[in-house]
């Protein structure tokens, strides 16, 4: 037995067909077919019902499918710790960021590593929380900055508390309300919400703030993932962004955007967290990104 066979095995299962499978491995389907078959002759039992137009496998075939996934996974984790320690602090940082971690370190990250790290490569993934999480898992990414709130705690994934940094809401200079001394909710609704998507959390923290009128599938009138779209869109318009006033705070000290002061003041803030899956070792070129995400993820 050996890992090319228990890959064969794998591909099968996924593809159902022996033509498949032996495409997806470079092989003819004859060669695929006797790899397979020396694995059923020294195991002495069938793992592969071959009636059928569709190729499945027997409970024993199951059985050693599951043990094959975890081995052949094993197998690779070794081998990239070899290729990490030889690396060093070279290789690749691919990292998902979400949209607040996005508007505040995107930038600066590559102009640091470009300028530190000339060595190191730098691969950042936007979108969507369960886009970044399976991508994550599906090992295309080696970690990622996010909000903890909107990602649910699993036993494959390590979730490290980062920090939490105050939200509130921000408007362009010029925006009617930018110069009152405290502005009500109820005003505050008289203009279109920009936000990132909130999580069930904070709308409920919204709603007991404020009242039914914060829930956010009521409250917010511009949806994007992108911080930094917002941003825009508020520096146009009427518009007030709802998020992480750090992200608003090189706009803020240029004089283009302000702080808007609610009554009663928002309490809520974002909590951010580093995510890498459980059991996979990690590259030490990743210290850079901790120690950067350290350092600026801050009010």
């Amino acid at each position: 037995m050996n890992l090319r066979q228990l890959e064969h095995l794998m591909a099968l299962a996924e593809e159902g067909s022996f033509s498949r499978a032996a495409e997806r491995m470079h092989l003819t389907q004859s060669a695929l077919s006797r790899s397979l078959q020396g694995l059923e002759d020294e195991l002495g039992a069938r793992l592969i019902d071959r009636s059928g137009r569709r190729s499945t496998l027997t409970p024993l075939g199951e059985a050693v499918l599951a043990r094959a996934q975890r081995i052949v996974l094993e197998a690779a984790e070794i081998e990239r710790s070899a290729e990490l320690l030889r690396q060093g602090e070279a290789g690749t940082i691919r990292v998902g960021l979400g949209s607040g971690p996005g508007a505040l370190l995107m930038t600066p990250l590559l102009s640091h590593v470009a300028a530190r790290y000339p060595e190191v490569r730098v691969a950042i993934a936007r979108g969507s929380t369960e886009l970044q999480v399976h991508q994550l898992r599906q090992r295309e990414l080696d970690a990622l900055v996010i909000d903890a709130r909107r990602i649910a705690p699993a036993a494959d994934l390590v979730i490290e508390p980062l920090t939490e940094l105050r939200g509130g809401f921000v408007c362009r200079a010029g925006h009617p309300l930018a110069q009152r001394e405290a502005v009500p909710f109820d005003e505050l609704m008289r203009y279109p919400v920009a936000t990132t998507p909130l999580s069930d959390e904070v709308a409920r923290i919204f709603v007991a703030h404020y009242g039914p009128g914060a829930d956010p599938a009521r409250m917010a009138a511009l949806v994007c993932e992108d911080v930094g779209s917002l941003l825009d869109a508020v520096r146009q318009t009427d518009a007030v962004f709802l998020g992480v006033v750090a992200a608003a705070r090189a706009g803020i000290e240029a004089g283009e955007l302000a702080e808007l002061r609610m009554s009663p003041p928002l309490v809520a803030g974002a909590r951010f967290a580093y995510v890498r899956l459980a059991g996979r070792t990690e590259a030490p070129v990743m210290q850079v990104l901790r120690r950067f995400v350290d350092e600026r993820l801050r009010d």
